[in-house]
């Protein structure tokens, strides 16, 4: 197999999978595929990269919809910091909320996927209860709870954490999540 026949092939691919994707991603596709048969493999990449972008962002979206919408008297806003922050500590996908009222009570949860931080972190949340850490049972998941946040293993891949108060307004929210969905997220 050629290096053309592996890109094509491979671009073919994505834009299989991907089915009826914004035009931006098949022009970013066909970019780089014609950039790579002018010999510019520099730019071929750089347009692979960016169709990556493109798609990490579509994925988010659909991550985010696992998220719980604001109870009553709530106010929830995307919290692109806390996402910007699971990016730096390397990659997966990442969707966050905050949560405010006009008391000014704030709480944040958060879910992230297939982050390299996951793995690390995975033993730790997973075996809280014999390592004698404080957990909390929210539904069928067990939740780590530490100093005020409470984070759960999904699946092996699928962190979600909820930091803030009042626990009486964020347990029903994480009771809400689809816990087995959100384990199957990307598949």
């Amino acid at each position: 197999m050629t290096l053309k026949s592996l890109f094509i092939g491979t671009g073919f691919g994505l834009l299989m999978a991907t089915g009826a994707m914004a035009d931006d991603v098949t022009d970013t596709l066909q970019s780089a595929l014609k950039a790579y048969e002018d010999g510019d493999v520099t730019y071929a990449l750089e347009e692979l990269d960016y169709a990556k972008q493109l798609m990490q962002e579509m994925k988010t979206g659909e991550l985010a919809a696992f998220l719980p919408a604001a109870p009553v008297g709530w106010t929830a806003t995307e919290d692109s910091d806390t996402v910007a922050g699971f990016a730096m500590m390397g990659g997966g996908t990442a969707a966050a909320q905050s949560y405010t009222n006009e008391s000014g009570e704030e709480f944040t949860i958060s879910i992230v996927v297939d982050s390299p931080m996951i793995a690390m972190m995975g033993g730790m949340i997973s075996n809280a209860g014999a390592m004698g850490m404080k957990t909390v049972r929210v539904g069928r998941e067990k939740f780590l709870e530490n100093e005020g946040e409470l984070t759960a293993l999904v699946e092996g891949r699928v962190l979600v954490q909820a930091s803030g108060e009042p626990r009486d307004v964020v347990l029903p929210l994480l009771e809400g999540i689809d816990y087995r969905a959100l384990g199957r997220f990307g598949y």
